[in-house]
């Protein structure tokens, strides 16, 4: 699995790249774009490829940071670094689920590897459980599926040829493949697959009423991409593993060349998107939900992105009210002036070096440098002389053949 995966990875991969030469052409960030996109190609094959889970984590937060860059490509733009930051918080949930599940890994099993984790059988029930639900966490965020989905949408800033490997092809697929890999533990927990039925099937109407009322072709592929992402997941929470891993292969193959041609869409097909049915467009309430996305933007803003930058001001407020006075940072506006001294300390740490450096210039002009023929010169000019004396002696030959045999001595 992990190899057929890879191949296909880097096959829609050399894809994009070759397609985006063209379509990025004289873009401003034309070299940022590829140094970001082969950060994210080596992030999945790191994932793909990976024996155990600690490396593959490596290269989750690499994808994770990638398409933070990715989508915020345009960062002169407001709209382009509000969604990075927003998708880059949620993820952040699904990373800590899956810090935990690596955490209680390693203190009950011992390791990382794939293969303890798949006989994990040994501990009990409960903990089987909780390591079972830091990596459905883990890949329910990074799938965008329920309660992760408002991410996904967000990502659309980013130009298409990012959006069609990351959202549309690749990265959107990384929770699939990690319940695939870890198969033999989802086994021995039903009550967890039974949850991923839950999860998918409600992503499923979610993505399926949203994809109903969208008006451009980037959100709707993108409510599609959900929609099928979704019925994997309940495909491996019914344990038709073999269904969802051909599904996915042939899912990603397709969607990466409708997100490609989404600029030409309306030329290729010549038609006008169809409109929303009339049973919705007559169902008031529900159009209005699937209009508003069912109002999870905002409710993953106010439970994920709006505390985060809440706990962001406040540890700013106390490095700067209490950190930066207790090492000494300095402050704003204290240049050094010519009526001022060269050194100004500033802060507890700052003061006390100040201190210590005062108490050993006056040690230094105490010993050294008060008075000439003083005490401390003529402890120096007796050492200097014994020092002579031995170096004199050491520059005899009878002692430089001691020292060569007692060198020998030593090596043999």
């Amino acid at each position: 699995m992990s190899l057929t995966l890879g191949t296909l990875t880097a096959l829609i991969g050399w894809l994009v790249i070759r397609f985006s030469a063209n379509y990025l052409h004289r873009e401003a960030g034309f070299h940022r774009f590829f140094i970001a996109l082969s950060f994210f190609l080596a992030g999945i094959q790191f994932v793909l490829l990976a024996g155990n889970g600690l490396l593959a984590f490596v290269g989750w937060e690499m994808c994770g940071v990638s398409s933070f860059l990715l989508i915020g490509y345009a960062w002169h733009r407001p709209v382009a670094t509000g969604n990075a930051l927003f998708a880059f918080v949620t993820n952040r949930g699904g990373d800590a689920g899956f810090l935990l599940a690596l955490g209680l890994a390693a203190t009950w099993l011992g390791g990382f590897e794939w293969t303890l984790l798949s006989k994990a059988s040994q501990i009990s029930v409960v903990n089987d459980r909780l390591l079972v639900i830091g990596f459905v966490i883990a890949a329910l965020a990074k799938s965008a599926q329920l309660p992760f989905s408002a991410w996904i949408t967000k990502s659309l800033e980013g130009p298409t040829p990012s959006s069609a490997i990351f959202y549309g092809a690749v990265m959107v697929h990384a929770g699939v493949y990690l319940m695939l890999r870890l198969e033999p533990l989802l086994l021995q927990v039903p009550d967890v697959m039974f949850g991923l039925v839950v999860a998918g099937v409600l992503t499923a109407i979610y993505a399926w009423l949203c994809g109903l009322v969208q008006t451009d072709v980037k959100s709707a592929l993108i409510f599609a991409t959900l929609f099928q992402v979704s019925l994997m997941f309940v495909a491996i929470g019914l344990g038709w593993t073999t269904l969802a891993l051909v599904h996915l292969c042939l899912h990603a193959g397709w969607r990466v060349w409708q997100f490609l041609v989404a600029p030409s869409w309306l030329v290729i097909t010549r038609e006008r998107p169809p409109p929303p049915p009339a049973w919705l467009r007559h169902n008031q309430l529900l159009y209005t939900a699937a209009l508003q996305r069912f109002w999870l933007d905002k409710l993953a803003d106010a439970l994920f992105v709006q505390p985060t930058a809440s706990f962001s001001r406040d540890a700013h407020a106390f490095e700067a009210h209490f950190i930066d006075h207790a090492i000494g940072q300095p402050g704003q506006g204290k240049a050094v002036h010519a009526d001022r001294p060269l050194v100004v300390a500033d802060g507890l740490l700052g003061r006390l070096l100040a201190s210590a450096s005062d108490v050993l210039q006056r040690i230094e002009y105490r010993l050294l440098l008060r008075g000439k023929g003083g005490t401390a010169e003529k402890l120096m000019h007796r050492a200097g002389a014994y020092l002579r004396t031995l170096e004199n002696l050491l520059e005899q030959p009878r002692y430089l053949m001691m020292a060569v045999m007692a060198t020998f001595v030593v090596i043999l």
